[in-house]
């Protein structure tokens, strides 16, 4: 039996027992982890396809180890303009082994139910954020100035109120990672285990310590 499955992002065909490379997921490594968009899943003759995904569908696998890998050179260069950039980059991986492949009866994990029933109470209090939203918005901090946060990310973390650097140095980077993945799937691979850290130095307005160590990073990873 093989499937179809995404993973952080991008698709891959799995059978169990075997090991994939994978962008670095929020998991600690020796926990199980188990993937509901199962978008085909092979056995023998019998092929079931998803629309998009297989409902009951899923696949459990073991994270084994995070590492990176190798060294990619990103050479950018304008002709008649004396522009060259050399950048190297070494993505964050992970390494995963599929223990298990459920064709159905698996349960997805019920994520935020519960908000569609406060919804009456927050429309009678919807008047105050907007007003407080413009203050706040006035207030918010550059967030891309934190080594390896993009546009899209900083925007996530934004949306999820924390749009200062104060309130990203006191999240977890397990919680900046979830925060990240539950935006877009396409977010889940970086790695934000340096943010904390960078953000409390722009809080304190240690410019100079942040330079110094964004230079010893790629990615907002340690080199």
């Amino acid at each position: 039996m093989y499937a179809i499955v995404e993973i952080a992002g991008q698709q891959f065909k799995v059978a169990k027992d075997q090991k994939v490379f994978v962008h670095r997921l929020a998991t600690e490594e020796g926990n199980s982890v188990s993937f509901d968009n199962v978008l085909l899943i092979g056995n023998g003759s019998d092929i079931t396809v998803g629309a998009p995904a297989i409902d009951g569908a899923q696949v459990g696998a073991k994270v084994l180890k995070h590492l990176k890998g190798d060294k990619v050179i990103v050479f950018k260069k304008k002709r008649r303009k004396g522009y060259r950039v050399k950048n190297g980059h070494r993505q964050a991986l992970t390494e995963i082994v599929i223990e298990s492949i459920v064709a159905s009866g698996a349960t997805k994990a019920k994520t935020e139910k519960a908000a569609p029933k406060k919804e009456a109470p927050k429309a009678e209090k919807a008047e105050a954020p907007k007003a407080t939203s413009k203050k706040s918005a006035a207030k918010a901090d550059d967030l891309k100035k934190i080594e390896g946060a993009g546009p899209k990310a900083a925007e996530a973390l934004v949306n999820a109120g924390l749009d200062t650097f104060a309130k990203v140095a006191k999240a977890t980077p397990e919680q900046l990672s979830t925060i990240l993945t539950d935006a877009s799937s396409r977010l889940s691979h970086i790695v934000t285990d340096t943010w904390p850290t960078q953000a409390a130095l722009a809080a304190d307005g240690k410019w100079d310590e942040l330079t110094a160590l964004q230079d010893k990073l790629d990615g907002g990873i340690e080199k």
